[in-house]
This record gives structure tokens, sequence and C-alpha cells, in this order.
């Protein structure tokens, strides 16, 4: 890697402190949509995520700044595939929409019936279980750019090792885990419907990118062979 690609320390710092104020202030609107302060599902949900977005930007800043440098980039970058300049802002306007219907059907109109406890359970877990895969997938792998393009300034290369020795896209686990988890953690029937069908986008983006790979970052071709399963082991 260039050391000139390298951020320097205090444009790293200054991202760690947008960070800091940019959760807190994510994770209060959902109260503020809600109408809610004493909604516990919420606590749950924005405490958790307060918590490990935090502790990863903290991460990325001491062992990996390019990195954290990477994923405040642009979601409209040079170099990006211009079909995924589409999709992403479609999926970035989806996932907006996604995150302020929440909290207005279930914290505020109450649109969607009560769910069960068990199945509030259910989405905890496997919201919760978004935060260990995305880490993984950021300490793994420092070429995790939120957008479709090649690195060549900065050396890409395959990546197979941890969690991506078992499947190709774990970030996409990771965000599969959150837009099915979330809604059903706090009891949205829409936002779950909504969160199905950026899930769907997010599989569909791995055609494309895996297109790129192949014909742009050598030896990706071998590691398909190697590692079969693209987001989910013996699914997809």
């Amino acid at each position: 890697m260039n050391p000139a690609d390298v951020p320097s320390k205090k444009t790293s710092f200054r991202q760690l402190i947008i960070s800091f104020f940019y959760l807190l202030f994510f994770c209060s609107l959902n109260f503020l949509v809600a109408g809610n302060w004493y909604w516990t599902e919420a606590w749950i949900y924005a405490v958790s995520f307060f918590i490990f977005s935090l502790t990863t930007v903290i991460y990325l800043y001491f062992k990996d700044p390019a990195l954290l440098n990477e994923r405040f980039g642009s979601p409209i970058q040079k170099g990006q595939k211009s079909w995924d300049k589409f999709l992403l802002m479609a999926f970035l306007v989806g996932t907006l929409i996604w995150f302020i219907l929440i909290p207005l059907d279930a914290g505020r109109f109450h649109w969607s019936p009560e769910f069960p406890l068990w199945l509030k359970v259910i989405g905890a877990i496997l919201y919760i279980s978004n935060f260990p895969v995305i880490f993984a997938a950021f300490r793994e792998n420092s070429f995790a750019a939120p957008v479709v393009k090649m690195q060549k300034e900065r050396g890409q290369k395959v990546i197979s090792t941890g969690i991506y020795s078992i499947i190709r896209h774990p970030m996409y686990l990771g965000g599969t885990l959150l837009m099915l988890g979330a809604p059903l953690l706090l009891g949205s029937v829409y936002g779950l419907l909504l969160g199905i069908l950026l899930t769907i986008t997010l599989y569909f983006r791995t055609f494309g990118e895996e297109k790129m790979l192949i014909q742009e970052l050598e030896g990706y071709p071998e590691y398909m062979k190697k590692v079969r399963w693209r987001i989910i082991p013996y699914v997809f």
C-alpha cells in the first residue's frame, strides 16, 4: 500500500468523533420517531447497535485506519461499477425508509399486531449476531469497501482466512441478520417485509460483484472453488 493512501491520525480521529455523534443521533432518532422513550425493545436495539458499532470504529482507528477511511467514502466513487451506483443508492434509500418505517409502525402507530415474546427473542438473537459477523469481516478484510470497485492502489488481494474461509460475503450475512432480526425484535411486519426486499437486493448484488472479481482479481476463481457458499453455508 502506498503510504500516501493511509489517512493521517488527525483524519482518523476526526472520523472517530464523527462516528460517535452520528451513532448517538442515529440511536436517538429511533425513539424520536416512535415518540416513546420507554420502549424496551428499542433500547436493546439502540444500545447494542451503539456499543458494537463504536467498538468496531475504535478497533479500525487503531488497527486499520485505511479501512476506516474507506468506509467513510462516498456511495458514489471513482472506479465504482456503474450498475452499483444505481443499486447502492436504491439500497441506501430503501434502508433509510426501513429505519423510519419500523419505529413509525411498532412504536408510534402500531400498524402491526403485537409480536409474541418468543418471536422477539429470536429477532434479538439474529440482530445481535450480526455484529460479530461484521466485525470478523472487518478484522480479516482490509478491502471491505462499501462500494463495488477494484482497489488496485491499495494492493487488493483475495482474502481467504477467518470467516472468509467459510463464506465469500460475510458482510452480506451480517446485513441479512440485521435486516431480518431488527424488525422481529421491534415487532414490525412492514419492517420485516421491507427488510426481506433489501436482503434480496444484497443477494443480487453479489452476482455483479463476483463477475468483477473473477475478471479483475487474481486468484478469485480458485477461491470460489475452495469456498462454495456466497452468504449462507449450505443454502446460498
